[in-house]
């Protein structure tokens, strides 16, 4: 088995975790516009992806770097997190005014990356 560098691994479990995220997303986007659900249905929908994205992340990280796989998992949600609020900053106004879903989604993200890497 050849050991990838742990950047690389890290790098590599961002880009499944946001690919994965893409795919879920768009299938989501459908089946609520199929379905007509409501504003918390949707929200509650997309935490999941990105819980579920995290652990995939999470897991691909700890399962190529191999040692401290709770700590790779930890940092791959931390910075699945941060481009995804660096991104909502960057196309939206500013900071959101509600800390609180931000802040869950940052104890979402770490918690499924750090679940992920022990799982591995």
């Amino acid at each position: 088995m050849m050991t990838t560098s742990r950047p690389k691994a890290l790098l590599r479990s961002l880009l499944v975790s946001y690919l994965l995220s893409a795919v879920l997303l768009l299938a989501l986007s459908f089946a609520f516009y199929k379905l007509k659900c409501g504003e918390p249905q949707i929200n509650l929908a997309v935490c999941a992806i990105y819980a579920a994205a995290c652990l995939t992340g999470g897991f691909l990280s700890g399962k190529a770097v191999g040692s401290r796989r709770f700590f790779w998992g930890l940092l791959t949600g931390l910075l699945y997190f941060a481009v995804l609020a660096a991104a909502s900053f960057a196309t939206g106004n500013g900071m959101p005014a509600d800390t609180s879903r931000m802040t869950t989604v940052l104890a979402l993200c770490a918690a499924g990356g750090t679940i992920g890497g022990m799982l591995s």
